[in-house]
């Protein structure tokens, strides 16, 4: 069966990543060739917009670097403003497969946000110590909130449709790590639904990724207790399932 492309947008976020970003556009066109990729440059120093261009991408740059949830929410009234139905995002990184995407999106079937996970009986894709105790917890307890059993909650590589798309443009935490885990609460307050796909992740390609193991264990230590308080409360600018958009 033909898959509709006319109606989706891949959005790969990029800081940096001039050596990774243009075989991750590449791979995606293999893929799925003929699907509209939009590299969403965050306020790189390098040659990443360029290099996104050469390979056939469209390109939208930031003046500045916002994060991964800032770039994502440009991403999201990109596509809002263009009509697509359906977004995904794949890290430039690397790490996200290409050859899952059609099955994250599958998940979309069933659901408003398809979450590409780890720790789902798929790959072999292992964290330990503080940093595994604090997704794990994070995970039982996005798993109580969504009514939905979610081992990846950190994961960014996820899919939405149209009403995710217009949440996400209301309200897309642009802290690390806020745009998967606050956004998931803020979704469900919005009346969203959930679903995981089972994926597995690759190692980075080359380059640093923006937060060591230290760092990125204190911010999902800190994750922790930004959870508690996004549960308690509803973010400003949020519509309850009923109202009109």
């Amino acid at each position: 069966m033909p898959v509709r492309l006319d109606d989706l947008l891949i959005i790969v976020p990029a800081w940096n990543e001039e050596t990774n970003v243009g075989n991750t556009v590449a791979e995606i066109e293999r893929a799925i060739p003929g699907v509209t990729v939009l590299v969403v440059d965050d306020g790189s120093t390098d040659n990443t917009a360029a290099v996104a261009r050469e390979v056939g991408a469209r390109v939208l740059v930031l003046p500045f670097n916002l994060g991964v949830g800032g770039a994502m929410r440009a991403g999201y009234a990109f596509a809002q403003r263009q009509g697509f139905q359906r977004v995904i995002q794949v890290d430039a990184d690397g790490q996200h497969n290409p050859q899952d995407i059609l099955r994250v999106l599958a998940g979309l079937e069933h659901a408003d946000i398809s979450i590409g996970a780890r720790f789902a009986e798929v790959g072999d894709y292992e964290t330990r110590g503080p940093r595994r105790w604090a997704m794990s917890f994070l995970a039982g307890v996005l798993s109580r909130v969504t009514q939905t059993r979610l081992t990846d909650v950190t994961s960014g590589f996820r899919a939405g449709n149209r009403a995710a798309i217009n949440q996400y443009v209301r309200y897309y935490p642009a802290e690390y790590l806020g745009d998967t885990i606050d956004s998931l609460v803020a979704a469900k307050h919005a009346g969203l639904t959930v679903t995981q796909v089972p994926v597995a992740m690759r190692p980075r390609a080359t380059g640093r990724p923006s937060q060591g193991p230290l760092g990125s264990t204190i911010y999902l230590i800190r994750s922790v207790f930004a959870l508690m308080l996004s549960i308690v409360r509803r973010p400003t600018g949020l519509r309850s399932p009923g109202e009109r958009a």
